[in-house]
């Protein structure tokens, strides 16, 4: 026989207890250093719920970070760093399709199609990208309403995220609630966004209520840190404050060295007084003025003396605890430091390379995670289906069997390497060996493989036309 109380005990990584042992038992030891009490402890912060938290501070994390974007350069280069790493010139969408001619077909639209992407009429899909990715780094979050114009031709907007306001929360009963602005169903997922009929922070607004738009037509984007989380957080949250001491350090060491490039000259003699006409001065409020000019000698009396006041210089410690302090920055921020402010004087080939690989794994992931999953497919899903039920698109199968016209890969822009070449090299022999498809690696550079070969075979045929040979091996894989 099994003792229930043994296998219980066991779990929990303490011996069985009988009924009278368990009443006299000692109490339970925090073997944890970070669970312990004392005075090292004392002040420092605890997070009992971190939805909570995000929840009850995200408003003010956000006017925060706005600021730090607007007058910190710092935070300005971190915010332009990342949404040249997320998205570049621009994430393709490219149809996956098993059969070639729907394939090509389909991606030759959705090309002609990003240039009339945004509703607003100012920036093609791409930019939009860029846009989005921009408000995602400053204000954790954004959001874009997929719309349907009068040509019956897919439109997205983006938003503020404002326009979604924090301070609508309520109880609809049944389960059902709204929590800042996002409202959610009995079973957990997001139903519906309450958003504002007018910007807050446009002039001459008259219409401050609110209108329900549906989940299916909105596209939320934000990274998720912990489970339930409904809104998104500044991803320079946890280094905010950092970035407010480090800006009011170099705000303090620039007055510094204003004052210390003020050099003042004093005359002095041993009886305290001064005869400023002797030394070609002036007398203003009871002050001695002496100015010195280039070349210029001055004459002073027997017993005068001058002393030049001593600048005082930033020291080695200073410049290194700024430049750690910058590090540290960078790492909150999930950044190389050189992103952050450019310096690559202690940047070797080697350490800048590995940097990059890793940097680049976490690139990946939220290319993947946050824009491909939240933008991208809920946005080449909408499109397909609205432009073969329009009929632009023929799709007699479609009803049948949507998923293979709905089925796509996003690729994100190509990062070169420090040595373009051996990265070329390396490309065409993982080509050559099957690791990789000519597809792949011409979609990463932004074209399209069935029209970067059209230009090469219509190169190649006026190439002959014209009797002109340049040496190219017409055998090497084609990038």
């Amino acid at each position: 026989m099994i003792s229930p109380r043994a296998v219980l005990a066991r779990f929990l990584g303490r011996p069985a207890e009988t009924p009278a042992a368990a009443k006299a038992a000692p109490p339970s030891v925090r073997a944890f250093e970070g669970a312990a009490g004392g005075r090292r402890w004392a002040g420092f912060g605890e997070t009992p719920s971190a939805v909570s938290a995000m929840h009850a501070g995200r408003a003010t994390l956000v006017r925060r970070s706005r600021s730090l974007f607007l007058n910190n350069p710092l935070a300005r280069s971190a915010g332009d760093g990342w949404v040249c790493s997320l998205v570049g010139t621009g994430i393709k969408m490219q149809s996956s399709h098993p059969i070639d001619a729907v394939r090509e077909g389909l991606g030759l639209a959705a090309e002609a199609w990003t240039d009339e992407a945004d509703a607003d009429g100012r920036s093609d899909f791409y930019g939009l990208q860029a846009l989005i990715a921009l408000q995602l780094v400053r204000d954790g979050e954004a959001f874009v309403v997929i719309e349907v114009d009068e040509a019956g031709r897919l439109k997205l907007r983006v938003l503020d995220a404002d326009m979604v306001p924090a301070d609508l929360t309520i109880d609809l009963g049944g389960g059902r609630f709204v929590l800042q602005g996002v409202e959610v169903d009995a079973a957990g997922k997001v139903a519906a966004y309450h958003m504002r009929k007018d910007s807050p922070g446009l002039p001459f607004v008259s219409q401050y209520g609110t209108v329900r738009v549906p989940a299916e037509r909105v596209c939320h984007v934000f990274r998720r840190d912990t489970a339930g989380q409904l809104r998104g957080v500044p991803w320079c949250a946890p280094v905010m404050l950092r970035f407010a001491d480090y800006d009011a350090a170099v705000d303090a060491q620039l007055v510094r060295q204003k004052v210390a490039a003020l050099v003042a000259g004093f005359v002095t003699s041993p009886e305290g007084t001064g005869d400023p006409m002797s030394a070609g001065g002036s007398t203003s409020g009871g002050v001695v003025d002496v100015s010195l000019e280039p070349g210029e000698m001055k004459i002073l009396l027997p017993g005068q003396d001058v002393r030049f006041s001593e600048p005082a210089k930033i020291g080695a410690e200073a410049i290194d605890f700024l430049t750690l302090t910058r590090r540290e920055i960078a790492a909150g921020f999930g950044l190389p430091a050189h992103m952050l402010d450019g310096n690559l004087s202690e940047t070797s080939y080697s350490s800048i390379r590995a940097g990059l690989v890793e940097f680049r794994r976490r690139v990946e992931a939220l290319q993947h995670h946050v824009v491909s999953f939240q933008l991208l497919r809920p946005v080449w899903r909408k499109w397909v289906t609205l432009e073969v039920l329009s009929g632009r698109i023929g799709a007699p199968d479609f009803a049948r069997d949507p998923a293979p016209y709905l089925a796509a890969s996003f690729v994100p822009p190509r990062i070169d390497w420090v040595d373009p070449l051996k990265d070329v090299e390396a490309e065409i022999s993982a080509i050559a060996a099957g690791l990789s498809s000519r597809r792949q690696a011409v979609a990463a550079r932004g074209m399209d493989v069935e029209a970067l070969d059209r230009e090469i075979a219509a190169d190649r045929a006026r190439e002959e036309r014209l009797g002109l040979d340049f040496g190219n091996d017409k055998e090497a894989p084609t990038l």
